[in-house]
């Protein structure tokens, strides 16, 4: 199935451009997985969990889990080390969480959060906008990540290679 809409190929590619990093990241050890690079927030391990854990963020403001009075769930980052097996475990339903709360309503619907004592309105399509540009962001400092580590071939993250290896086009 031919997708066009912008909103739809963004959160198809950004399952799959996420989901082809992390299983680029399987054949890693715990050390270069671990290891710290002078970049975004440090190591492979960092960046992609920082990447689910700001999705599941976005996903709760969404939901209307930031409004005063909830409680929105605890960062992924304070959950401690994960495995690659976990996050390639863990991201489908990150992914899931995410497309169903972005297309609970209208791209042009104020939605209502509070951070940290600050209120923020943003329509869910800057919301939507926002965390798979803010994915593709770090993706890209995973692949710098990679090659510095020595991986020759890094996995396909472009729109253009999504288009022409999923057959979208």
């Amino acid at each position: 199935m031919a997708l066009s809409q912008p909103a739809q190929i963004l959160l198809a590619h950004d399952r799959w451009a996420t989901q082809q990093l992390l299983s680029a990241c399987g054949g890693l050890s715990h050390e270069q997985f671990h290891q710290e690079f002078a970049m975004g927030v440090g190591s492979l391990h960092a960046t992609l969990v920082h990447v689910l854990g700001a999705t599941r963020g976005w996903t709760d403001m969404l939901r209307g889990d930031m409004l005063p009075g909830s409680t929105p769930r605890p960062r992924l980052e304070s959950e401690g080390d994960m495995t690659v097996e976990a996050l390639l475990a863990l991201h489908p339903t990150v992914a899931d969480e995410f497309e169903e709360a972005a297309w609970t309503g209208s791209l042009d619907d104020d939605i209502h959060g509070e951070r940290a004592g600050r209120s923020f309105t943003f329509k869910r399509g800057a919301i939507l906008t926002h965390v798979t540009t803010h994915a593709m962001h770090h993706r890209a400092q995973c692949l710098n990540m990679l090659r510095q580590l020595g991986v020759e071939k890094p996995p396909p993250s472009s729109v253009m290679e999504w288009t022409l290896l999923v057959g979208t086009a």
